[in-house]
């Protein structure tokens, strides 16, 4: 795992990776990267008939170690008939929750990844919140960690390299989002040789 306290240096290598695996996009990873969130946005709305926030904290909470695919079939299934397999309990309890009418930021832990999917999900134009999940991790870090723990349970962890994305995007003029989506698209793409589809998988 790396550091939580990082020298200036490495956090600077860090920015510049990821500027760099967002130059390394395709026009075709740009556009689906930045249309990434709203898609999802409209996904969630559809199976929510109309209420996109509930939609998304449903969707966010059933998103860990989930195929986007899995996810979003999960996720229609408690939408519309309630789920009581499929996931950890936990995961299960949330999207209980949040289908009984709890509001998602209170069931959710909005400072991680799960929280941060949801803010976007909900609001694909949040100017702050950033999905740092082990692509991003592997992004920034520069270096493909496979099945070795990054260590983004750690909230210090995450913050550094959500910083790192807000940092790139503030230097690219993007939102932190969109930088995050895009530089996603074309890593996952690259490695697992697969074609621009839309949204295919939970970050």
């Amino acid at each position: 795992m790396i550091p939580i306290n990082v020298s200036p240096q490495t956090r600077e290598r860090f920015v510049r990776n990821i500027i760099a695996a967002w130059h390394s996009a395709t026009p075709e990873q740009q556009q689906c990267g930045r249309t990434w969130y709203r898609t999802a946005h409209e996904l969630a709305a559809m199976m929510t008939e109309g209420n996109p926030r509930a939609g998304a904290g449903v969707i966010a909470a059933l998103s860990a170690n989930k195929s986007w695919p899995e996810n979003l079939r999960l996720a229609r299934q408690a939408c519309e008939t309630g789920l009581s397999s499929g996931h950890f309990t936990d995961a299960l309890n949330k999207a209980a929750q949040i289908m009984a009418g709890a509001d998602p930021a209170d069931v959710l832990p909005m400072e991680r990844k799960t929280g941060q999917f949801f803010r976007l999900i909900a609001n694909p134009d949040d100017p702050d919140a950033v999905v740092i999940d082990r692509h991003a991790h592997d992004i920034a870090v520069g270096e493909t960690y496979g099945q070795r723990d990054r260590g983004l349970s750690s909230a210090g962890r995450y913050a550094l390299l959500a910083h790192c994305f807000r940092e790139a995007a503030l230097r690219l003029g993007e939102l932190p989002s969109t930088v995050q989506a895009v530089t996603w698209v074309a890593y996952t793409e690259r490695i697992a040789g697969t074609s621009t589809r839309g949204p295919r998988r939970a970050m």
